[in-house]
């Protein structure tokens, strides 16, 4: 039997078109003829990269023992509700992000080998090259099933000329997502851009949709008269989840404006209802980084991607942490020569990553999918293309894997991987669970076992 409601409805209004999460109504009919089982609906596979620069402190990211998680160390003790759905692992390398003759850029390098496992030409100009990312990998097989085939986002901007490590270019410690040897992907850093992006009607030209944005009130009054023809056929359990999407997108909507409203490179603009709408980016470091979560969120929840990568700040990055009372910068604090003090501040960095994962991480929690939340959906890979930032070293990189992976994980482990296993196996295995077959990718040596 066919489904009450297509996968792919879209809500619309002037400019806009709302994808919708998953309800009861587009699962197709179940059968219950005598002798005949009846097929439960099968939910779609996410995969998300989320980076951050400048290694870990990693005294106190490692646990002491092999084996189940029975308690997480100070550093990721924020995790503990998902600590089931946890897969933490030691010992894996990015060999391609070692100099291997090449000398100083480790940072450049750490960023353009996480997820391709090749070594990044030395170059600061045009002649770019590294490999493909294992997230495009996936994009290109399967992307089509979506209505974006992967999403880039980012924190701080980044440029794709220019010299800023030691002869690299900064192409490579400002993009982690490859679309071919020589083309990075861009992340967008822009909240509202994300917002209209994911919410204009695809069948409007850029032009268009900004054009309609500067003059629109909420995406959700212009999108009224669907959402209240949709409501009338949805049995009680969809109307709540459809309720519960709706009042984040509103959240979302909300948080932007008032972003906006405190943001003193950009005055706001005001829709002739006299509504602020969002117009460039959140003065604060944490909600920025919150609202491109819940944003990511949205587009998994509605299905309009299943692949994404999500950089918390550039590779090499020196922003300064003063709201979490450490004034030093980032690269600056993680040349720490053992000092105990900066350690201290390192790991308050460290924790302040964590706290901003967790978000991520409650927000697909909190979404049910056929039964399931979004989580265990999905496959979320968090960590580093470096693990001491003092000592610059590309092994025991920091690295954790949260979600269910459509039943194909097995969590709450904390395992150790032969000396020297590159990283790429462990991105060859989610590519694998992605539903795309590849024998190779970059470095590797083939898939990173043990994880169901």
């Amino acid at each position: 039997m066919k489904p009450l409601l297509n996968r792919r409805t879209l809500l619309r209004g002037l400019g806009t078109a709302i994808g919708l999460p998953y309800l009861d109504a587009m699962a197709p009919g179940l059968d219950f003829t005598p002798g005949l089982s009846a097929k439960a609906p099968v939910s779609p596979r996410r995969l998300v990269y989320i980076y951050v620069p400048n290694g870990v402190h990693m005294q106190s990211w490692t646990p002491s023992k092999v084996g189940a998680l029975e308690e997480l160390t100070p550093t990721l003790a924020k995790l503990e509700p998902f600590r089931k759905q946890m897969i933490l692992f030691s010992g894996l390398t990015a060999d391609k992000a070692r100099a291997n003759g090449d000398g100083p850029g480790d940072h450049a390098r750490a960023m353009a080998s996480f997820l391709t496992g090749r070594q990044a030409r030395k170059t600061f100009g045009a002649d770019i090259r590294t490999g493909i990312s294992a997230d495009q990998v996936v994009a290109q097989k399967v992307g089509n099933q979506t209505r974006f085939s992967s999403l880039e986002l980012g924190i701080e901007r980044g440029i794709n000329a220019g010299n800023c490590d030691s002869g690299y270019s900064c192409a490579y410690s400002a993009n982690i997502s490859w679309r071919s040897e020589t083309t990075p992907v861009p992340k967008e850093i822009d909240p509202k851009a994300i917002f209209e992006r994911l919410f204009a009607d695809p069948k409007l030209e850029a032009a268009q949709i900004a054009s309609h944005a500067k003059r629109r009130r909420s995406i959700l009054d212009l999108a009224m008269e669907d959402t209240k023809d949709l409501e009338r056929t949805l049995a009680g359990s969809d109307k709540r989840k459809l309720d519960e999407y709706l009042t984040s997108i509103r959240d979302v909507e909300k948080r932007l404006s008032a972003a906006s409203s405190e943001n003193h490179q950009h005055a706001p603009v005001k829709a002739p209802s006299g509504v602020v709408k969002p117009n460039g980016i959140p003065g604060g470091y944490g909600e920025h980084l919150a609202l491109m979560s819940d944003m990511l969120v949205l587009a998994l929840q509605a299905d309009l991607t299943r692949i994404a990568t999500y950089v918390f700040a550039n590779e090499g990055s020196n922003r300064s942490y003063k709201f979490i009372e450490v004034p030093e910068g980032h690269h600056e604090i993680s040349h720490h020569g053992r000092d105990k003090a900066k350690q201290a501040k390192l790991e308050k960095i460290n924790k302040f990553h964590i706290d901003q994962f967790h978000h991520f991480l409650a927000g697909l929690s909190a979404i049910k999918e056929n039964g399931k939340s979004l989580l265990d959906q999905s496959m979320v890979c968090y960590g580093s293309g470096i693990s001491d930032g003092d000592a610059h070293n590309h092994d025991e990189l920091p690295c954790v894997l949260v979600g269910g992976g459509g039943g194909s994980l097995k969590g709450n482990r904390h395992i150790r991987v032969g000396k020297e296993t590159p990283i790429a196996n462990l991105h060859l295995s989610l590519i694998e669970r992605m539903g795309v077959q590849a024998s190779v990718l970059g470095d590797s040596t083939g898939h990173l076992g043990g994880l169901s």
